[in-house]
C-alpha cells in the first residue's frame, strides 16, 4: 500500500523521509528579482522514502580596513528593504545594502547547503527549499497543489526564516511533478514524488542553521560549474536537484516570464 507525505522545493522544499513503499511531496525553487534577497519554490510529492535538498555558498567577507572609520560606523544603519513597487517588507544594514553582491541578483537562483544535521543528504548543495507537506486537513487539499503550496510557505519560514506574510501561497506556481528513488546511505533514503514550484520575489532571509549551514544566489554560469564540481566529487548535490537540473531547470530558467507554458499537471516524469 502506499502512503502519501508532502513536501516542495524551491530550487525546493522538502518532506520527511519515510519507509519503502510510502510516498511524500516536497521541493521549492527560487529565482530572484532586485532590491533584497529572493526566494523560490519547487516541490516534490514522494512514493516511498522522502528526498531531501540543500545548495549553499558563503558570502564572501569585505574587509572596511580602508576605510573612513566614521563613515563604517554607519553602516551599521538599519535600512527599509522595499520591492519594485516601493512596498516595505523588511529591514538590513546599510551595509548589506550597498554591496554589489546583493544588488546584482536579478534572475539569479537561490541555493542552500543542508547542514551536517540532517538524517538525509547532510551538506549536500540543493535547490531553495523543500516543502514536507503534512497530513493536516490545510496540507491535504489537492485542488491545484494548495495544499503543497502553504507546506512550502511554512518550509520556507522554518528552514530559510522567510516572514510566511512575504510569500503567499497565491505567489507560488506549480509546475509538474517528478517521481524518483535515491539512496543517502546504508539505512536512510528516499523515494518520492516531487511537486516543482517556483517564486520570484524579493525576500528576506534568516535561515536556521539547524537546517542549513549556507546559502548563495546564483547565475546560470554558477550552477553550471557547480553541477561541474559535483561531477568531480568536489562538492556535493542531491540526487534530485541533479536530476531536475539536468533535465529542466535551466529551460524554466530562461523562460522565467513565461513559466505557464510549461504548467503539465497531468504527467509524472518518471526519473
Amino acid at each position: 500500500m502506499w502512503r502519501v507525505l508532502r513536501r516542495a522545493l524551491a530550487v525546493g522544499s522538502r518532506g520527511a523521509a519515510v519507509p519503502q513503499g510510502r510516498c511524500c511531496r516536497r521541493r521549492v525553487w527560487g529565482c530572484r528579482q532586485p532590491l533584497a534577497p529572493a526566494a523560490g519554490l519547487c516541490e516534490e510529492k514522494s512514493r516511498g522514502t522522502e528526498s531531501r535538498t540543500c545548495a549553499t555558498v558563503t558570502m564572501p567577507e569585505v574587509s572596511t580596513d580602508h576605510l573612513d572609520e566614521q563613515q563604517v560606523q554607519l553602516l551599521a544603519e538599519m535600512c527599509i528593504l522595499i520591492d519594485e513597487n516601493d512596498n516595505r517588507i523588511g529591514a538590513d544594514t546599510k551595509k548589506n545594502c550597498h554591496l554589489n553582491e546583493n544588488i546584482d541578483k536579478e534572475n539569479k537562483l537561490l541555493l542552500q547547503q543542508r547542514s551536517n544535521a540532517k538524517i538525509t543528504f547532510p551538506g549536500c548543495f540543493t535547490n531553495t527549499c523543500c516543502s514536507h507537506p503534512l497530513s493536516h486537513p490545510l496540507e491535504l487539499e489537492e485542488n491545484d497543489a494548495i495544499g503543497v503550496r502553504r507546506a512550502a510557505q511554512r518550509r520556507m519560514k522554518a528552514e530559510l526564516g522567510i516572514p510566511m506574510e512575504q510569500v503567499t501561497p497565491e505567489e507560488i506556481s506549480y509546475l509538474t511533478r517528478i517521481h524518483y528513488k535515491a539512496k543517502s546511505d546504508g539505512i536512510w533514503g528516499e523515494h518520492e514524488i516531487d511537486y516543482i514550484l517556483f517564486v520570484q520575489k524579493d525576500v528576506v532571509l534568516n535561515p536556521d542553521p539547524n537546517e542549513i549551514q549556507s546559502y548563495c544566489y546564483v547565475t546560470q554560469k554558477e550552477l553550471k560549474q557547480l553541477l561541474d564540481k559535483a561531477s568531480k566529487n568536489e562538492v556535493k548535490i542531491t540526487p534530485w536537484f541533479k536530476l531536475i537540473a539536468e533535465t529542466f531547470l535551466f529551460k524554466w530558467w530562461d523562460n522565467l516570464s513565461n513559466l505557464n507554458k510549461f504548467i503539465d499537471h497531468e504527467k509524472i516524469h518518471r526519473m
